[in-house]
């Protein structure tokens, strides 16, 4: 059994690299092998968001604070807000963040597939973020 105290990880910012705005990344976990799950707590300010992405496990999202939007390729986008649970199969092309008037808070769960959890693409334009 492991016990990481809260506060003894430090907060890092998103990098411009995963996410549009300002994003902040606490608590992150990995569990060790054979395990593969990991995660972390992510506070996107008002209008963040992550850049399209994959995973090739799925991913699992615990709205904790504010309002978001999450969003599969090709289909609209879904509001979400404190207490939903969003599950995103493997392999869907996906974006999600704060709804422009509201930070969001979220706890991120997936498990890695020979080392990777997530696959990063293209950033999600203005137009998509706010059609």
């Amino acid at each position: 059994m492991k016990i990481i105290p809260n506060g003894t990880q430090p907060t890092v910012e998103g990098p411009q690299s995963w996410f549009t705005g300002k994003v902040h990344i606490n608590s992150p976990f990995q569990a060790s092998e054979p395990a593969r799950v990991g995660g972390a707590t992510v506070t996107f300010e008002a209008g963040a968001r992550t850049v399209w992405h994959t995973h090739p496990l799925g991913q699992t999202l615990l709205v904790t604070e504010g309002k978001g939007r999450v969003q599969e390729w090709g289909k609209p986008i879904q509001q979400i807000t404190p207490g939903d649970i969003v599950w995103i199969p493997a392999g869907v092309k996906h974006w999600h963040g704060a709804a422009p008037d509201s930070s969001m808070t979220h706890i991120a769960i997936a498990e890695s597939l020979n080392g990777s959890a997530v696959e990063w693409m293209e950033e999600v334009t203005a137009g998509q973020y706010q059609p």
